[in-house]
């Protein structure tokens, strides 16, 4: 189950990189879609999907703060949820039914990173 939670985490987070990264970078009127949105706003998210995507792996690597993990999980379902909506609302059914795979993954890892097989933190007892 660890090696299928690390799996999905990190293909997660490569894909949130990819997509914030390119909300941040990009010019704002490249990034139109089928619904306007304020552009500060499209900033915002992708400030969001990348400290998300780096909240999925950094937290376990380095086994600081892992409850921060099912937490950047749980944000990136939320920014997953507003993708669908806004997708629906512009009449893309298929590009939604793409954000709906992906927040059902994000919710696998936030559940599978909570309850079935949570990260451990560095013992400082043992010196």
């Amino acid at each position: 189950m660890t090696y299928a939670l690390w799996i999905v985490q990190g293909l997660l987070a490569l894909l949130f990189l990819l997509a914030g990264g390119m909300k941040l970078v990009l010019p704002l009127e490249k990034l139109t879609g089928p619904v306007p949105l304020p552009g500060p706003f499209v900033r915002f998210i992708g400030v969001c999907e990348v400290l998300g995507a780096i909240g999925l792996v950094l937290p376990g690597l380095l086994r600081i703060r892992p409850g921060l993990t099912p937490l950047a999980a749980a944000g990136l379902v939320i920014i997953m949820i507003g993708a669908i909506v806004i997708t629906l609302m512009g009449g893309d059914v298929v590009a939604a039914l793409i954000s709906l795979v992906v927040g059902l993954l994000a919710a696998c890892v936030a559940y599978g990173r909570w309850r079935l097989a949570p990260h451990r933190g560095r013992d400082l007892t043992k010196a």
